[in-house]
């Protein structure tokens, strides 16, 4: 699939099918994601990849964002932001602005490999960094940034709605 038609076939799913994603293809993923650019080449971002069905259970439990899901969720990818990383280098700019982006970058990389994989996804952003920070007992140089539950889509999504050019380019200069 070339490019273009990757982009026009991404869709968020939020039913898969009982299938497992393997670890070959989830490291492939990741491998192929670790492309993706960052401030000052740092790649300030990590993934814990979840595939314990009683962790998915109890993020699921505490996870707006994952209210909607149907069925088994086969993987979960958290992406984090490893924030001392980055503040080292850039001080509180770092911190706060550059890991998440690295973070945020890293993840839609995912999101569109993952689709030419023939694998769906779904951003989840709706959680407390808290609680899924106690869950999966990360150190507090890191932060969860989204959430990515994976798998082999069990559903045909609605074509997405765009905003039109005119919506969305505030003005040129």
């Amino acid at each position: 699939m070339d490019f273009l038609e990757v982009l026009k076939k991404r869709r968020s799913t939020r039913k898969f099918l009982d299938k497992d994603v393997s670890d070959v293809q989830i490291k492939e993923l990741i491998e192929l994601a670790n492309s993706s650019p960052s401030a000052g080449n740092l790649q300030a971002r990590s993934v814990i990849v979840v595939k314990d069905q009683n962790t998915i259970e109890k993020i699921r439990d505490i996870t707006g964002g994952l209210s909607r899901f149907e069925g088994k969720i086969p993987v979960i990818l958290v992406i984090l932001a490893n924030t001392h990383e980055s503040e080292e280098r850039f001080k509180e700019r770092g911190k706060n602005l550059y890991a998440v982006q690295d973070a945020t970058i890293f993840t839609a990389y995912v999101q569109l490999i993952a689709t030419e994989m023939g694998l769906a996804t779904r951003w989840v952003g709706a959680f407390n960094e808290n609680e899924i920070t106690e869950i999966l007992e990360l150190p507090e140089t890191v932060r969860p940034i989204a959430m990515l539950p994976t798998g082999f889509s069990d559903e045909v999504p609605s074509e997405k709605n765009s905003k039109g050019l005119s919506e969305i380019i505030l003005k040129e200069v």
